[in-house]
């Protein structure tokens, strides 16, 4: 490491300081990439190399104030694993989603309902043909079993759709509490359990461009639900931190028309126009931003959402 801390002594000096959470962010970062460096004893020059890069990084970080995150063993473009090719992390990104998690720590009330339960949420969805502009805004309020052993109430765009028990079968996320609890709260063990449906047994280390964008929309379909075991929604947004080419766009509105960042994925086509959007200051989720095409494919909407309330009830179209 001789190298690497002649590089950090010998950057500029009139530079400002750090922020602490840069600081501390740059500190995670080298003692992230030193640790996995020694997981992999065999890789010597390209252990040099990723902690000369994630050196490189700090420096950036503390002359400019902005950087890329760069991680020791990426995938190149085409998702190939095991070349010398760093993945990039935005280091805003980074930030505004570690913001969100600690936020969702401070902010959010531990629940544990029982089987017999519902979870109660209303959502408010304001969509604008990009044609026209014209502007629709559903109220739309769902029901759903805790254990998944009953029928469910809920609303697409204001129609009503009754959900079946779940029987034998499973979507993503679970519906069934039991299920969402089992899930992992250490964001590098949580993503090698949802990709692939859990399948696959990759370490993080070894994916491929597709298991990172699997990742990418499993955790956002995660985070899509109104409430979540203690601890899943922080390991989420900081499992999200870790998912390569994730973007931060300022000035994105909400259905509340509250002004916030985005995080989105604009390495995936599927993804264009998508966003999770966040408070600039304090990191608070505020909803979601997606673009949908009409069943004819002639027009395109774009649609807001976020979630009015949510609690826990003891029966259907029982209100809070």
């Amino acid at each position: 490491m001789s190298d690497e801390l002649e590089l950090l002594r010998d950057w500029n000096a009139d530079a400002a300081p750090l922020t602490e959470p840069t600081r501390a962010q740059a500190r995670h970062r080298l003692l992230n990439t030193i640790a996995r460096t020694k997981r992999h004893p065999d890789a010597a020059p390209s252990r040099r190399l990723a902690l000369r890069l994630a050196t490189a990084a700090v420096v950036t970080m503390a002359v400019t104030g902005t950087a890329v995150v760069i991680t020791a063993d990426g995938a190149d473009e085409g998702g190939g694993a095991g070349t010398n090719a760093p993945r990039m992390r935005n280091a805003a990104a980074v930030t505004v989603l570690n913001g969100a998690a600690a936020w969702a720590t401070r902010h959010e009330k531990p629940v544990a309902p029982r089987d017999d339960q519902f979870i109660y949420s209303k959502r408010i969805i304001k969509e604008t043909e990009t044609k026209t502009g014209a502007v629709k805004t559903y109220v739309d309020v769902n029901w759903d079993s805790v254990d998944g052993s009953k029928r469910s109430l809920t609303m697409e765009l204001g129609r009503v759709i009754w959900e079946e028990p779940m029987g034998n079968g499973s979507v993503w996320p679970p519906r069934e509490w039991s299920k969402l609890e089992k899930l992992p709260t250490d964001p590098e063990k949580l993503i090698p359990r949802i990709v692939g449906s859990g399948t696959s047994g990759k370490s993080i280390d070894d994916f491929t461009a597709w298991d990172w964008y699997d990742a990418y929309f499993m955790l956002g379909e995660l985070l899509k639900w109104p409430v979540l075991p203690e601890g899943l929604r922080p390991a989420a947004y900081e499992a999200l931190a870790l998912v390569p080419g994730v973007k931060v766009t300022p000035g994105v509105e909400d259905s509340a028309g509250r002004t916030g960042v985005g995080i989105s994925y604009p390495e995936h086509a599927s993804e264009k126009g998508k966003y999770l959007i966040f408070d600039p200051e304090s990191y608070e989720f505020l909803g979601f931003r997606a673009e949908r095409t009409s069943r004819s494919g002639e027009k395109t909407y774009i649609q807001l959402s976020h979630v009015v309330e949510w609690a826990i009830v003891d029966r259907l179209r029982q209100q809070p």
